[in-house]
């Protein structure tokens, strides 16, 4: 759900400029996100080569509404898709069966943490969910695992939503890796800690949300020594004049935010391509 913003961005020189759907989502849930990583308790864990290090991914998402809470829950139909819920011996994770196949590959599959949902559409959307701690595929099933302080009241029109979503989109289960691949995202064995995570908030919060307004944006690079991330924006953020605004007050401030070792983020401008109007105005500045 996109987050409303009262007030807009107006870049130097003049050149006014509405906000993206990125940027006042970005803006409103920085206002109350959660601990930098590292702090005590802000989970979960995720492991880059020997290394690991606490983020809290939940809080950065908005509760999308629209969806009238069961109470009990025992089962949810839109879209032709009639989704049943089963409980588990554990009161923290239940069985969401939407009566279509999940994971056909044989066996199951376990998500214990956002940076391994990268590899599948349907955990990645429910990673979004504030309070989701873990999700596990079986073949015709989902058993979606919350942390304590959440409640399955509150969640489980979100769980619901997700995979109805996930259901309309077509998307596979699990990516091959070629979309990671070309948007520079995924994590390899040669990454640190901090390209790891760079890559992992890109995947998981902004490539969706620049997505809503018909662009992506692909990782091209990180220099230590400057703390510079540098992107490529593309489809609709390619060329917009609107596009160094979404850069710096949305993209750029969640980076900093919870990988503090990032000082801003650069995008990419290839050879006998243009600049926007930002660009133009803050380097006549």
């Amino acid at each position: 759900a996109r987050v409303a913003s009262s007030s807009s961005s107006s870049p130097a020189g003049g050149v006014a400029s509405s906000p993206s759907g990125f940027d006042r989502a970005a803006a409103a849930l920085l206002a109350g996100a959660p601990a930098r990583r590292g702090a005590p308790g802000s989970g979960p864990w995720g492991a880059v080569g020997g290394a690991t290090r606490a983020v809290s991914f939940g809080a950065l998402v908005a509760p999308r509404g629209g969806f009238a809470q069961q109470p009990h829950g025992l089962h949810h139909h839109r879209r032709g898709i009639f989704i049943q819920t089963q409980t588990t011996p554990n009161p923290a994770s239940l069985m969401f069966m939407p009566g279509k196949p999940v994971y056909e590959e044989g066996g199951t599959k376990n998500f214990a943490n956002p940076r391994e949902g990268m590899a599948s559409p349907l955990a990645k959307k429910l990673f979004l969910i504030d309070g989701v701690t873990s999700v596990f595929f079986g073949q015709d099933f989902v058993t979606v695992t919350k942390s304590e302080d959440h409640e399955w009241g509150t969640l489980k029109p979100e769980v619901f939503a997700a995979i109805m979503d996930f259901y309309a989109s077509g998307e596979p289960i699990i990516t091959d890796g070629a979309e990671l691949a070309n948007a520079g995202t995924a994590i390899t064995e040669d990454d640190d800690e901090i390209v790891a995570m760079i890559k992992e908030l890109l995947e998981t919060r902004i490539r969706p949300a620049v997505a809503e307004d018909g662009g992506d944006i692909v990782f091209k690079g990180w220099n230590a020594d400057t703390g510079v991330v540098t992107v490529k924006m593309q489809g609709a953020c390619d060329g917009c004049p609107s596009s160094s605004v979404t850069l710096k007050s949305g993209i750029e401030n969640m980076l900093r935010h919870y990988v503090p070792e990032v000082n801003s983020v650069e995008q990419e401008v290839e050879e006998g391509e243009g600049m926007d109007l930002l660009d133009m105005a803050t380097m006549n500045r």
